[in-house]
C-alpha cells in the first residue's frame, strides 16, 4: 500500500492539467497511490505531514529515452568528440564485455540519478545482451529504486558481416529476438491504470535490424497490445543510410513497416522534413526529444517548434549516459528550451512549455494518460523543488523552474511512496551503489585499454 500522506502549504502548485492552473499556497492528499485532494487547509485525517513551505510542487517529469547500461561507460575516451557512427564503433566492443551485474548497477546508478533530479517515469531502450544480460535485471533495478518503468527490449540483427554497423558478436537471431519479447512481455507487463511496469518493443535502429524483424516487431506489439520504440532520424548520416540502404526517406520507411501511430514512439527525430512531422502529427506518431546527447554528437537541433505547431506528441529524454553523459532531466529540459530559442528566436519555448514536455507530454509520448498532471484521480507521481536556494535567489517567478530554480529535487513520490526525502534517494545505499559501480567501470576500463 502507498499509504495517505498530506503535502502541506505549498508555495505554489503547477499542476499541467487541462486549464493550465497553478494554485498558490496550496495542499495536496496522497492516497493509495492517487492524488486525492487538491485543496487549502486540508485536514491531516491521520496523514503523514510533509512540509512544502518555501517549495514549488509539480508533477514528476517523465523521461521517454534512455539506455541505462551506458552508465557505465561515461567519457570513454577515443568517443568523447565523435558523431553518431564513429562513437558507437568505439563503444560497441567495450559493450560487448558487460554482462548482467554491469547491467543491474549501471540501471539503479542511472534511474537514481534521475530520481533526484525529479523523475517519477522513466523509459529505458536495451538492445544489446552480452554474456546473459536480460531485460529482467534493469526491471528488477527499477523495482528496488521505486521508480514507474517503461523498459523495451530491443535488439540488433544486422551485423558487420551483412553490412549493419554493430559487430557480429553483438546481433541476435531474429526469432530468438521475437520469442524473448514474447517471454519479458508475459512476465512483466501490466497494462493496468497505476502499472509500475509496462514493457515495450524496440529494434534498435534502421542501420542494425533487418525490415523483416521490423515488421514482425510491430505485428507483435500489436498482438501484445504494447508499445513500440526505436531510433529514427538521428542525424544526416542516418538519413543518407536510410535513402541508400531502403530508397526512402525514415519517415516513410516508418510507415512501410507499420511503424506510425499512436501506439509508436521514435527516439531524436533530429532530421525529420515538413512532410514527416505532418505525417507524425497526423499518425500521432510520438517522439522522444534527446537535445543534450544530440550536441554532444553534433546530430543538430530537431525541429521542435515545427512538431508542436503541428500537432505531434513530444517528450523528453536524456539518452544514453554515453552521449550525453549526464542523466538529468531537469538539465534536459532546459537546453530544449534554449535550443529552439537559439533556431526560432526567444518566444519558441518557454519555462512553462519546457515543464510541459518534461511532465504531461513525456506521459502521453508513453501512453500514460494516468501520470503527468496534478489532478485528483491521477497518480500520485509528485516532485517537491526548493526554492530556498541560491539557484533561484531572486527569482520573480518560482514557475519558471528552467529558468531559475534547482536541478535536483527536494522530495519526490512515485505512486505516493517517498523516494527522495530532502535530496537524498531513500530506496537504497547510494553511496554502496556508487563505489561498486566505480569498481567495475574500473575493471571494464582495465580490459579494453591497450
Amino acid at each position: 500500500m502507498s499509504g495517505h500522506c498530506l503535502i502541506r502549504n505549498a508555495d505554489l502548485v503547477v499542476t499541467m492539467d487541462d486549464a493550465g492552473s497553478e494554485h498558490p499556497a496550496t495542499d495536496l492528499r496522497l492516497r493509495d497511490g492517487v492524488i486525492a485532494e487538491i485543496g487549502r487547509n486540508l485536514p491531516p485525517e491521520g496523514a503523514e505531514i510533509v512540509d512544502a513551505r518555501g517549495c514549488l510542487v509539480t508533477p514528476g517529469l517523465v523521461n521517454t529515452h534512455h539506455h541505462l547500461f551506458q552508465t557505465m561507460t561515461r567519457a570513454v575516451p577515443g568517443a568523447q568528440d565523435a558523431a553518431l557512427f564513429g562513437w558507437l564503433k568505439t563503444l560497441y566492443p567495450i559493450w560487448a564485455r558487460m554482462g548482467p551485474e554491469h547491467m543491474r548497477v549501471s540501471a539503479l546508478a542511472g534511474l537514481a540519478e534521475l530520481a533526484l533530479s525529479g523523475c517519477t517515469l522513466s523509459s529505458d531502450h536495451l538492445y544489446l545482451f552480452p554474456n546473459g544480460a536480460r531485460l529482467d535485471d534493469t526491471i528488477d533495478a527499477a523495482t528496488e529504486i521505486g521508480l514507474r518503468f517503461h523498459p523495451t527490449r530491443g535488439a540488433m540483427s544486422i551485423g558487420e558481416s551483412r553490412g549493419g554497423l554493430p559487430p557480429d558478436a553483438l546481433v541476435e537471431d531474429e526469432r530468438a529476438i521475437l520469442e524473448d519479447c514474447i517471454r519479458v512481455i508475459d512476465a512483466h507487463h501490466d497494462p493496468a491504470p497505476g502499472a509500475m511496469v509496462r514493457v515495450g518493443v524496440a529494434p534498435c535502429s534502421p542501420f542494425s535490424v533487418s525490415r523483416e524483424l521490423m515488421r514482425d516487431a510491430a505485428l507483435l506489439a500489436r498482438d501484445k497490445g504494447v508499445r513500440l520504440h526505436t531510433h529514427l532520424a538521428e542525424n544526416d548520416e542516418d538519413v543518407a543510410y536510410s535513402l541508400a540502404t531502403f530508397g526512402c526517406r525514415p519517415g516513410q520507411y516508418a510507415e512501410d513497416l507499420g511503424w506510425t501511430g499512436d501506439d509508436v514512439w521514435h527516439a531524436h527525430c533530429v532530421k525529420l522534413d515538413r512532410g514527416e512531422i505532418d505525417l507524425f502529427a497526423h499518425s500521432r506518431t510520438g517522439v522522444a526529444h534527446c537535445p543534450c546527447s544530440n550536441c554532444r554528437l553534433a546530430s543538430g537541433i530537431a525541429p521542435v517548434r515545427a512538431m508542436l505547431d503541428a500537432g505531434m506528441r513530444v517528450g523528453l529524454g536524456v539518452d544514453g549516459s554515453a552521449s550525453n553523459d549526464a542523466g538529468n532531466i531537469v538539465a534536459e529540459a532546459r537546453q530544449a528550451m534554449l535550443l529552439q530559442r537559439v533556431a526560432s528566436g526567444p518566444e519558441a519555448m518557454s519555462s512553462r512549455a519546457a515543464l510541459r514536455l518534461a511532465t504531461r507530454g513525456g506521459a502521453e509520448v508513453l501512453g500514460r494518460h494516468d501520470c503527468g498532471q496534478i489532478a485528483t484521480g491521477f497518480r500520485a507521481d509528485i516532485a517537491l523543488w526548493d526554492m530556498g536556494g541560491i539557484e533561484a535567489a531572486g527569482s520573480w517567478d518560482p514557475a519558471a523552474l528552467f529558468l531559475a530554480g534547482p536541478t535536483k529535487v527536494r522530495d519526490l513520490f512515485v505512486e505516493g511512496r517517498r523516494i527522495v526525502s530532502q535530496g537524498r534517494i531513500v530506496t537504497i545505499d547510494l553511496d554502496r551503489l556508487l563505489s561498486r559501480q566505480r569498481a567495475l567501470a574500473v575493471a571494464l576500463a582495465d580490459q579494453v585499454r591497450p
